[in-house]
């Protein structure tokens, strides 16, 4: 059973027998992973690939509920978005002024902030931010400003958050099952490849984490 209840959010099964790659590969996983710059129609286009459906796609989103990102993916929307030299017009007023006293033009891309106004609770916040124009990467608010499809979706969970929750587990469920087009292997260990040595350490994984963007 996999449990987000000490951020706040809901539990499911996680179902066993999935095949794990032999290998690590970059670049596989630099043609899969959402960037934090796409806009909505790439997203559901990447998702559909992957027989995903458009509200798995903003269900599965809402993980930006909890975590902090970078600055370094956040600098074109507030000084070139689009390569116009101007901020994203699709940000309210007041957050892009915080966003550029934690991001300052030339400052430290490095430093994080909050991917929604409550980055330690798993809840419908981040839905709530994308309709006020207040999601922090492109990729989150795009599917509020860019899209009818994904608006939609966005709308409904703002005002639902045990839809989103419903929604949420359905799609970790049918993302868990996505098999490895190569042979792979199921894992003693999820962590390393059966025969690999085990970690030299073990470090606990945070629910409250800096997302790798």
């Amino acid at each position: 059973m996999f449990l987000l209840p000490q951020t706040g959010g809901p539990t499911w099964e996680v179902r066993l027998g999935r095949e794990d790659s032999l290998t690590a590969s970059q670049e596989d996983s630099d043609s899969i992973m959402p960037s934090p710059r796409a806009n909505a129609s790439a997203l559901i286009r990447l998702f559909a690939g992957l027989n995903l459906s458009v509200t798995d796609l903003v269900a599965l989103s809402g993980s930006h509920s909890i975590g902090e990102a970078r600055c370094f993916s956040i600098v074109f929307r507030l000084y070139n978005q689009s390569g116009s030299g101007r901020p994203d017009p699709n940000m309210d007023a007041g957050y892009r002024r915080a966003l550029n006293a934690l991001c300052p033009r030339g400052g430290d891309e490095e430093v994080t902030g909050g991917m929604d106004a409550t980055p330690r609770v798993f809840d419908n916040r981040y839905f709530k931010d994308l309709v006020a124009l207040r999601g922090f990467l492109n990729s989150d608010q795009t599917l509020f400003s860019d899209n009818a499809r994904t608006r939609r979706v966005v709308k409904r969970f703002s005002e639902d958050q045990d839809a989103f929750f419903r929604a949420f587990v359905e799609g970790m469920i049918k993302m868990g099952e996505l098999q490895n087009p190569r042979k792979g292997e199921i894992r003693r260990n999820c962590r390393v490849a059966n025969g690999s040595p085990s970690p030299a350490t073990t470090k606990e994984v945070a629910a409250y984490r800096v997302m790798d963007f």
